[in-house]
This record gives structure tokens, sequence and C-alpha cells, in this order.
């Protein structure tokens, strides 16, 4: 048995090593942990448009002008949910970049679990919209984090795959909804009606997840950052060992070579190096979101504005929502082997031309075939630009860049949501479908034209 090399520990040695963990089940399991989280975040995001029916019928929500706010309150609903992702998003989301991935992540975690079962037991659309306010901001801290995490730990050569498997994880939760929605959205147990029990499933669930990711490990790259060296050793080698590999180097302190930590500011974000940058996505996400929360959020109304009954609306949209995980799964095949930037412009472009058949199909079957194919080019662009974000910032601003960038596709959901109520209202659902393939276009222009390059990019040379 050979005596370990002993090595100095700096930012380069610290990257070379996390690019060179083998993709093994260790790795894989650590993934599979960190996307039970998103799972059911992604749940929670989700359920907004599927419970809608059931607070209807309760007579909770109204529709139209004789909603709280003088609208329609199933909009007044996603619109809380995006403003609190907003805020969470962009205020807190740079504390990940102070406190660290790992406690960051836990926190929001428990934040929006706590808030979403205290949300089933309201009895008012005025403490359900505040409870999904509060829920939407554990909501925009956590999925930011997730991204920053899964970035900083996955080597470069399988980041794009890592990503599109983590979202097969978390996209499995969107038939689950559907799923569960349609059985129990009509039903009542025991004095509560059903929608309640879909609420209740996903905030139990994501507690208990919380007790089973309390043994996460902290981001290496932030540890060594904050200038906590020999806690990033220690952490790599705890991963190296989970993925086989042998005779991790030594740690020795050698303070001529140790870099001092770099704390990152909102300015540094709009330093000329940076500045394109963030433009570029916060343009990218205000539209991307318009295209997949429109559809996706808006998906049974728009099944039923084309004729279906509630219940067949809601069994369609199942069946739709399967190409959330299946095209996660499919992509992961060929994600390492394309740009991000060009995976985000195919995508786009696959919404645009399936959207526009969409709003001209009649027949069940073929809204169903052209409903599936949207989604899946939602979830293909999906994992791109939760890459590709996070591949754009150094470590130092990543979660306080990326939070920023991202905040702006909650925000814009929050005027959507109105605007496509009220275009539904208006125009059906041809008029919806026709704002979604603009906004999918206007993300083809600025990533093709604007967008890096970077495929197989080292974190530390960003």
């Amino acid at each position: 048995m050979g005596i370990p090399k002993q090595k100095t520990l700096n930012n380069k040695t610290l990257s070379a090593r996390i690019d060179a963990l083998p993709a093994s089940a260790g790795l894989w399991r650590f993934i599979i942990l960190l996307s039970l989280g998103g799972f059911f975040e992604l749940y929670d995001l989700f359920e907004t448009g599927y419970i809608s029916s059931g607070l209807l019928a309760e007579n909770i929500f109204h529709i139209g002008s004789a909603g709280v706010f003088g609208i329609s309150d199933q909009a007044a609903f996603a619109s809380s949910t995006f403003l609190g992702l907003f805020f969470g998003a962009s205020l807190l989301a740079p504390n990940a970049d102070r406190f660290g991935r790992r406690m960051t992540f836990m926190f929001a975690l428990a934040w929006y679990g706590c808030f979403s079962l205290l949300m089933s037991f309201q009895n008012s659309a005025e403490g359900i919209i505040l409870c999904r306010f509060l829920v939407g901001i554990g909501l925009g801290l956590e999925l930011v984090t997730i991204d920053t995490y899964l970035t900083e730990w996955v080597p470069s050569h399988m980041r794009s795959r890592a990503f599109a498997f983590a979202f097969f994880i978390q996209f499995l939760s969107v038939p689950a909804v559907a799923l569960m929605s349609w059985w129990l959205v009509p039903q009542t147990f025991f004095g509560l009606t059903g929608w309640r029990y879909v609420v209740i499933a996903g905030a139990l669930c994501s507690l208990v997840v919380w007790i089973v990711r309390k043994n996460l490990p902290e981001s290496a790259r932030w540890l060594a950052q904050q200038g906590r060296h020999e806690d990033a050793h220690n952490v790599v080698s705890a991963m190296e060992k989970r993925c086989g590999v042998a005779d991790s180097p030594v740690y020795i302190a050698q303070e001529s070579t140790t870099e001092l930590p770099r704390k990152g500011t909102f300015r540094e974000i709009w330093s000329p190096e940076y500045r394109k940058r963030t433009l570029m996505l916060t343009v990218m996400n205000f539209f991307q979101a318009i295209g997949f929360f429109g559809f996706g959020n808006w998906l049974p109304a728009l099944l039923s504005g084309k004729g279906t009954t509630v219940t067949h609306s809601l069994l369609y949209a199942f069946f739709i929502t399967l190409a959330y995980p299946l095209g996660s799964l499919i992509c992961s095949r060929y994600a390492d082997k394309i740009e991000n930037k060009w995976q985000i412009v195919l995508s786009s472009l696959m919404t645009v031309v399936f959207g526009t058949l969409f709003a001209l199909q009649t027949n069940p079957v073929m809204l169903v075939i052209c409903g599936f194919l949207i989604t899946y080019s939602n979830a293909w662009l999906t994992f791109s630009y939760h890459a590709y974000q996070t591949e754009v910032f150094p470590t130092h601003i990543r979660a306080r860049a990326v939070g920023f960038c991202y905040s702006f596709s909650r925000l814009s959901t929050v005027f959507s949501s109105i605007l496509i109520g009220l275009l539904l209202q208006y125009t059906g659902t041809q008029g919806v479908i026709a704002f979604i393939v603009v906004s999918m276009i206007i993300v083809m222009l600025v990533i093709g034209i604007f967008g890096p390059k970077t495929r197989g990019i080292n974190l530390e040379n960003i």
C-alpha cells in the first residue's frame, strides 16, 4: 500500500480533483439525494394549476372580478407564488454565497415545507394567497441554491448530463401532482376536500427529505473561496472516498500559496467583465418563464378551452406531463455532446413549432401528442438553461448572479399569469399559445446571438 502524495490545496488542485471524480455510483447517489428536494419543490410549484379547480369548487376562489383583488383568484394565486419566488431568488439567494450552499439549502427546504403545510388548512382566499407568497420565497431560494450546489460538485465532463438526470428526478413530481390531483381534487375525506391532501402530501414529504439530506456535504469550492482550505480538502477527500478514488492528497497549509477569501458584491455582476452575461440571462429568464409556466401551470385550463371537461383535462394533463421526466431522461443521453446555448435555442424552437400546432388542434389525441412534445421541449430547455447560467459566473458571485437573473423569470410570471388569464378569457387558447410562441422566439434570438460557449469549461477559468 503506497504512501499518498502530499500536495498543497489551492483552487487549481481542488478544481482538478473535483473534475477528476469518476461517474461512479457514489457520485450518482449524491446527485439523486440532491435532486429529491427539487422533486418536492417542483411538486409544490406545479400544484398551482392543478388544485385551483378544487378551490373554485369549494367556493374559496372566484372567477374574474369577483376575486379578492378584483381579478381571478386563480391568477392572483399564481402571481403570489411567483412574486414570492422573485423575492426568494433575488433578495435571499446571495445568502448562499455568504453562509454556504448547504445551510441555505436546508433553511429553504424547511421554510417552504412549513408554510405549504399551513396553507392546506386555510379557508379564505386571502389566507391561501398569503401563504402561497411565503411558500414562493422558500422555493425561489431553494431552486437557485440547488443549481449552484450541483454545478460546484459535478465534474465538468458530465455537468449537463447530471443536470438532465437531476431534472428527470425532479420532473417526476409533475405527473405525480397531476395524477394525485385527478384522483383527489374531486373527493372529500374526513371533512377535508381533496385539494388539501394534495398540498399536505407535498409538504410532509419535503420535511421528510429535509431529515434525509442533513448529511449532504458543503460545496468544496465555496469553502475554498471562504479561505477554509482544510475543510474544503476534507469534503473533497470524503467525496473521493465515496466515488472509490484511492490515495487522496494530504493537505499541508502553506500561507504563500493559499488564496485570500473573495467576497462577491452585487456591483460585481455589473462589471464590464460580466455585464453582458447578466443582461443576456435576465432577458432569457424573463421570456423563457412565459413559455414554460404559461403552458405548464395553465395546461388544464388550456385543455378545457379546447372543449374538454375538467375531469378529462386533468387526465390528459397527466399524460402530457409524463414528458417532463421522460424528456429529461432521454436528453441525458446527449446532454454533454451539445453546447448548452444551442440546446436552449433548439428546445425553444421545438416549443415554437409544436405550440403553433397545439393551437390548431381540436382532436384529443393530437392535443395530447402536441402537448407532450411541448412539454418535452420545456424539459429540455429547463436543464439546459439551469446548467448554462451557473457556468458563466465564478464561484464567489455565482449564487448572487444566478439568483438575480433567475428572479426575473419569477417576476415575469407574476404579470404573465394575470395576462394569460385575460388572454384565455378574451382570446381563448390560441391567444395564449401565440403569446408563448413569441416569447420563445425572443429566447432563441437572445441566447443564439449573445450567449457564450461553455461546454466543458473549468469553473475556475470563468
